[in-house]
């Protein structure tokens, strides 16, 4: 979202099994960016806010959107959902299907932030329902049929809600760590304890994340992220050459660059944030996109222009020092980020994808590969390790950033093909 709604609701969802005969659409890696959200008018029905999720066992995308009746966050309607059916390095869209079942009434329903949970095989889909909810709704395939919407404010947030002027889950997706823990980012505007008489009150924005452990059946809630102001995140976990896997975090702020940091207790909480030089924020901010992958090829050290090791260069402000030097210098990780964000430092243009070859170092963010030039908005990442195929769903115009939601599959080795050197340090930018 924009702006923050008032007090919101989780909502919680379970998809059936169901018809899948009905006309498809096919995107390939070759493909230009394929539109699966049109605005139907310049001042009427626009989709905004991409949610994308992959489903391994049904070889099947989850697009979702929000659908408004104008381009305004006030305006939101209800969320709704295409499904894209993988073969081989293709994908075969389905017809746009509103989601009413994620809808209670006198609300609005924003921020889609799917999450699969790998032994159930259920799908989960938390949002807003603006005022006061948080919601949830449970699916077993592939996104054809939903459970009944469960409010979680209650349980998630507790007495704690009167402290939160109001919050919001993702958007876009959550993630599953290899502990099994079911990770939903998510941020509140904090009222301060002393709270002030007069008015408006001073609070702040501050990203958190909601939890389970036990395949979704109850949710918890970590601490904020008090160090800076950040709003809208995501975060994925990564794994270097030695130690425990750990929770990297990318989110939003007004600082002109977005803010990193990491947690060792699988998102209950995080050490200090730290503004990333290379991740630039237009001004106000954006939401980005982050997911974690395994390469298919390892390549080169990370270096930075002048063809120094980065890691000699400056040491990870990231991680306290007993875990840092549990880590190989500068060597790739088993595990490797991307990001998706618009690259332009004074407006929403040009949709740019880095690369991150050792995320527990400072300072390894590739250049960008523009995936769209112009102007563009939020977007969403998912990955499909075994093909080295990714999706990439976003905002996107030739005039404005609302006009369309689209759709581009790549491969790994055209993400390596457009890499503009390896990560290269702020000095050599």
């Amino acid at each position: 979202m924009e702006e923050p709604p008032a007090p919101s609701s989780v909502l919680g969802a379970t998809e059936e099994p169901g018809s899948s005969a009905e006309v498809m659409e096919e995107v390939t890696p070759c493909s230009v960016n394929y539109p699966l959200f049109q605005q139907e008018d310049k001042r009427g029905i626009t989709y905004r806010i991409p949610a994308l999720l992959y489903v391994p066992p049904a070889h099947t995308f989850l697009a979702f959107a929000e659908k408004r009746s104008t381009s305004k966050d006030e305006d939101a309607l209800y969320l709704v959902l295409r499904r894209g059916l993988r073969t081989g390095h293709s994908v075969q869209w389905g017809p746009m299907k509103p989601l009413m079942e994620a809808t209670l009434p006198g609300h609005r329903t924003m921020n889609p932030c799917p999450v699969w949970e790998r032994k159930s095989g259920h799908v989960f889909l938390f949002f807003i329902c603006v005022q006061d909810h948080v919601t949830e709704r449970q699916q077993i395939d592939a996104g054809c049929s939903w459970s009944k919407l469960r409010d979680l404010t209650e349980e998630v947030i507790g007495p704690e809600v009167k402290h939160w002027a109001t919050f919001a889950v993702g958007p876009g997706h959550g993630t599953q760590l290899q502990s099994g823990r079911l990770i939903i980012p998510a941020y509140a505007y904090y009222i301060p304890p002393w709270f002030c008489f007069r008015l408006p009150c001073n609070t702040k924005a501050h990203s958190l994340m909601f939890y389970s452990d036990d395949m979704g059946t109850t949710w918890h809630h970590g601490s904020l992220i008090r160090s800076m102001v950040t709003v809208e995140c995501q975060v994925a976990e990564v794994i270097g050459k030695a130690g425990p896997p750990v929770l990297y975090c990318s989110a939003r702020t007004p600082n002109r660059c977005r803010a990193e940091a990491l947690s060792t207790n699988h998102g209950e909480c995080f050490q200090t944030l730290c503004l990333s030089q290379q991740l630039s924020e237009p001004p106000h901010g954006c939401q980005g996109s982050v997911v974690s992958f395994q390469p298919l090829k390892s390549p080169c050290r990370c270096q930075d222009l002048s063809g120094r090791d980065v890691h000699s260069i400056e040491q990870s402000r990231l991680l306290d020092s007993p875990l840092r030097l549990q880590e190989e210098a500068g060597m790739p990780s088993k595990l490797w980020l991307l990001f998706s964000h618009p690259t332009n430092k004074k407006r929403r243009l040009d949709l740019g994808i880095y690369l991150n070859q050792t995320p527990l170092e400072e300072s390894c963010w590739s250049h960008p590969w523009v995936l769209y030039h112009g102007p563009c908005g939020y977007s969403d990442l998912a990955v499909v390790e075994e093909e080295g195929l990714f999706g990439c769903l976003f905002e996107c115009g030739t005039k404005l950033e609302c006009e369309q939601i689209a759709f581009h599959l790549f491969t790994d080795q055209e993400l390596l093909g457009h890499r503009q050197g390896d990560c290269v340090s702020p000095a050599g930018s």
